[in-house]
């Protein structure tokens, strides 16, 4: 429930109005017939007044639009292009910026093959629906080879407009299509973009904890900001707020997990007005639930992002061939707007983000929408579920105790091992698991995954899972175990068809294991975060990342490695040292003065036993990888590599400021006639080293003994 002492408004239309705008339209209509451009209007009838809807028009300053209207918000949008020009509501004549040409307000675009770039603007608009209870509007443009070929994305697009009665807001989804005869083609990014009203929107927020006054457009012009180590990331000097003096903007610092990417947004302070992109479900983005992505930014700029390859880089699927069709349906988003009383305490801001909270929940519930008229967007009825339970099989005991009965009594521990060999046989729960729906391919390519759909859930405490609502087609069900190094995949394909609920039954997990745990370093949980994080450079702070989960996207941190070890690379002591203190949480090239040279990291431990003749393992599992190689040495820290990863990955993972990019897991063989009784050393050297950027995040590292 909202505070007592704020109340929201949402504004409904009353009969003296809405007589009011009948009479205006009709008015117009003896004009319209002299206008060579016609602008389509629709009003959308107030539940307590008319029961259908009127459909007139009118000319407009020789404008060509459509405006939506339904007592609570009207809804402008360019014909045929398809670009929202404006959203009026509770007072303020447009949301967006009307100083942005039309294409520069709210709109779709597309960057594809060598960075071209397409606002999409269509060539058609049809009537969908027009209900008492809803407008849906299709705009639509189909790709011509002979119109079109190099200078709009070859894909036909299909951009839907709905405003529904007594909704403050306006639902966008679009239906994208690729014919095989379409030629190849790469797509970077798919969008939908706003430009708010610079003057008005000021305050950001995207979680209960990340919420701020933003600096302005104009603060990130030179005259006011010094740029940093790359044009998005600016130090504000002079901005016109001067409490921001001091403070370091970057877009990527607003980034977050698309499983948590549902709801952020902007607030008009002199109106205590809030808009809002919802986002209730994720099966039409890429890359599954934790790929990172941009929300909302300086500008005010509100964004719903699709497809992109932030942290990724090209390893995520960007190639679309000739030869091989395609459609997919991105959304329904919800812009949602709402306002409250005013108040010089800003209690309205917290008002406004509540409420925006409780439409989400409503949204989530309402998922799949029962509304929208596109076939390619099917509803409930046409949709199945997947259910079962997830267990674990691991092979060996990993816990502190057996690695200090090991330390103390190092012949004891290979009997205890034997006498617990039917361990193998018990089932550990799941609990918490990630476990999702993608297109068929090997074991954790859902993350690089981008043409498709997916559907993800997290397991209850047993490990059962339910994913609903998932559309038809053929899929491969996908997990990973908070605890457990690697990828599940069930070894056969999943059918799903609609109305059909499908008990995969108890699946078994049995993560990579070759022997017994000798030590290990840090959780399998596919981020860094559990590694030493440093505070920021005060100099370079940007004060909404001021909790403590969110300090990694701090920037600079990268610089703070050679703070920590100014003299030497990190070395870390196993049973003496803590991950969480002196683990660095990324491997990045050390700075000396102008220059990045090579960092090589130092694991010192001790083994009382060796066996010669066994194989031992090492399990390196990375959470993040840009231009980067590591090369593993057992015991001399000079000669040809052990092993080495080659150069891998493009996710950009440091400087955009993550805790994590891509998953990676290497499995390396160690014999035993490498190691020695007594101390050892394993040398990890990350050897690229052009840029500071070059890096690696490790999630976790763990040295197993032979297989018992």
């Amino acid at each position: 429930m909202m505070e007592k002492e704020v109340v929201l408004n949402q504004t409904h239309s009353r009969h003296p109005l809405l007589w009011l705008i009948i009479i205006f339209q009709f008015s117009l209509l003896f004009f319209s017939a002299f206008s060579a451009e016609i602008t389509a209007r629709f009003v959308l009838s107030s539940p307590s007044t008319f029961s259908h809807v009127f459909l007139l028009c009118f000319a407009l300053f020789n404008a060509m639009k459509v405006i939506i209207n339904n007592g609570i918000v009207e809804v402008t949008i360019e014909k045929p292009t398809g670009h929202l020009l404006g959203i009026k509501y509770n007072g303020i004549d447009n949301v967006l910026e009307t100083k942005n040409d039309n294409d520069n307000r709210g709109y779709w675009d597309i960057v594809w093959d060598h960075d071209m770039y397409d606002k999409l603007a269509t060539r058609h608009v049809i009537i969908i629906t027009e209900s008492d209870e809803l407008v849906e509007l299709s705009f639509t443009r189909v790709w011509n080879k002979t119109k079109d070929h190099d200078i709009s994305a070859p894909v036909s697009v299909d951009k839907r407009y709905i405003v529904r009665r007594g909704v403050p807001g306006v639902y966008m989804y679009g239906i994208f299509k690729r014919r095989k005869y379409f030629p190849h083609t790469y797509i970077h990014q798919l969008r939908i973009v706003f430009k708010l009203k610079e003057d008005k929107f000021h305050f950001m927020a995207l979680s209960d904890t990340q919420q701020r006054i933003m600096p302005r457009r104009e603060d990130r012009e030179h005259s006011h900001c010094q740029v940093l180590a790359y044009p998005e990331a600016v130090l504000l000097t002079n901005p016109i707020n001067p409490k921001l003096k001091g403070e370091v903007d970057d877009k990527y610092q607003y980034s977050i997990e698309s499983k948590d990417n549902k709801l952020h947004g902007w607030i008009a302070d002199h109106d205590a007005v809030g808009f809002w992109i919802i986002t209730p479900s994720d099966e039409f983005r890429t890359g599954g639930p934790h790929k990172q992505d941009l929300t909302s930014h300086v500008g005010p700029t509100a964004l719903s992002m699709f497809v992109s390859n932030h942290y990724t880089g090209k390893d995520i699927a960007e190639f679309y061939k000739e030869g091989v069709a395609w459609k997919k349906a991105f959304g329904p988003v919800l812009i949602y707007l709402n306002s409250a009383t005013f108040d010089h305490a800003h209690r309205y801001r917290k008002s406004l983000w509540k409420d925006a909270k409780k439409r989400l929940s409503k949204e989530i519930k309402s998922w799949p929408y029962s509304f929208a008229a596109s076939k390619d967007y099917p509803h409930a009825d046409h949709r199945g579920e997947v259910s079962g339970q997830l267990q674990v099989r691991d092979k060996y005991v990993s816990f502190l105790l057996l690695h200090l009965i090991h330390l103390v009594f190092p012949k004891l521990i290979f009997a205890l091992f034997s006498r617990l060999r039917y361990l193998h046989k018990q089932l550990m729960k799941a609990k918490s698991a990630f476990v999702g729906l993608a297109a068929p391919g090997r074991a954790g390519s859902w993350q690089t995954e981008g043409k498709g759909y997916q559907f993800w859930t997290q397991t209850d405490r047993a490990g059962h899972f339910s994913i609903k609502n998932v559309r038809r087609g053929k899929y491969n069900l996908y997990a990973w175990v908070h605890g457990f190094i690697g990828n599940y995949k069930l070894d056969r394909n999943v059918s799903v068809h609609p109305g059909h609920k499908k008990n995969l039954g108890t699946l078994i997990y049995d993560p990579p294991r070759s022997g017994p745990t000798l030590w290990e370093i840090g959780i399998p949980d596919r981020t860094a975060a559990e590694f030493f994080i440093p505070d920021p450079n005060p100099t370079f702070v940007n004060s909404i990342l001021n909790h403590e989960g969110e300090k990694f996207r701090q920037y600079g941190l990268w610089d703070r490695y050679s703070d920590t070890y100014p003299h030497h690379d990190l070395v870390f002591k196993v049973g003496a040292s803590n991950y969480s203190r002196d683990w660095f949480f990324a491997h990045v090239p050390r700075r000396t003065g102008n220059d990045t040279k090579a960092t090589t990291w130092k694991i010192k431990f001790r083994l009382q036993e060796v066996k010669k003749s066994g194989k031992y393992t090492l399990q390196m599992a990375l959470a993040a990888a840009n231009f980067a190689e590591v090369q593993v040495r057992i015991n001399t820290p000079d000669g040809s590599p052990h092993f080495t990863t080659n150069r891998i990955g493009y996710d950009n993972a440091v400087a955009r400021h993550g805790i994590h990019g891509l998953y990676r897991l290497y499995s390396i063989n160690v014999p035993g006639k490498g190691l020695r009784g007594g101390n050892n050393t394993i040398f990890l050297t990350q050897t690229r080293c052009k840029d500071e950027f070059m890096a690696v995040m490790y999630d976790y590292i763990r040295l197993e003994g032979p297989a018992v």
